[in-house]
């Protein structure tokens, strides 16, 4: 075992894992953060997306050893009153069937609307294109990324 200190949704928390511990399981099992789902711990489906230093990046493949001190955003950290725009969205529209895929739908979406606040059809199919829905909600969750940059247009616009 060997003693990690991580920033996790801006936060300092300290850990002891083997250094070969995917960070899916050191934020689930250490730090008690299961919003962040296993999917199929082969990097291939997105369940398990966080962001490390606002990138979307695949946990389930990304061993504790690596992150350093660098800024971990998992589900809980996207806003923890569920105000943030595509939270809001998802409620809205009831994009999830099941579930169990949407918070690392909502990582990577976070991500592209961060870098792209008007994504076109084609920008939404290409940042998600590594995020699988089981429940094939595809056509909701873009809905969902369309009517969170709206909300979040609508929100900086009255600031």
């Amino acid at each position: 075992m060997t003693k990690y200190t991580l920033n996790v949704n801006g936060a300092t928390k300290s850990l002891d894992v083997v250094p070969d511990t995917p960070l899916l399981w050191a934020l689930r099992d250490s730090l008690d953060l299961s919003g962040t789902k296993y999917g199929c711990g082969v990097g291939q489906c997105g369940a398990c997306m966080v962001q490390i230093n606002g990138v979307p990046t695949r946990s389930c493949m990304t061993p504790v050893s690596s992150v350093g001190r660098q800024k971990v955003t998992t589900i809980e950290g996207i806003d923890p009153k569920a105000a943030h725009p595509l939270q809001q969205a998802w409620q809205e529209l009831d994009v999830p069937q099941c579930g169990y895929c949407q918070a690392g739908q909502i990582m990577s979406a976070a991500a592209l609307l961060k870098d792209n606040p008007n994504p076109s059809d084609a920008d939404i199919d290409a940042a998600m294109g590594g995020n699988l829905c089981r429940c094939a909600t595809y056509l909701r969750i873009r809905a969902g990324i369309h009517r969170a940059a709206e909300i979040a247009r609508t929100q900086k616009g009255k600031k």
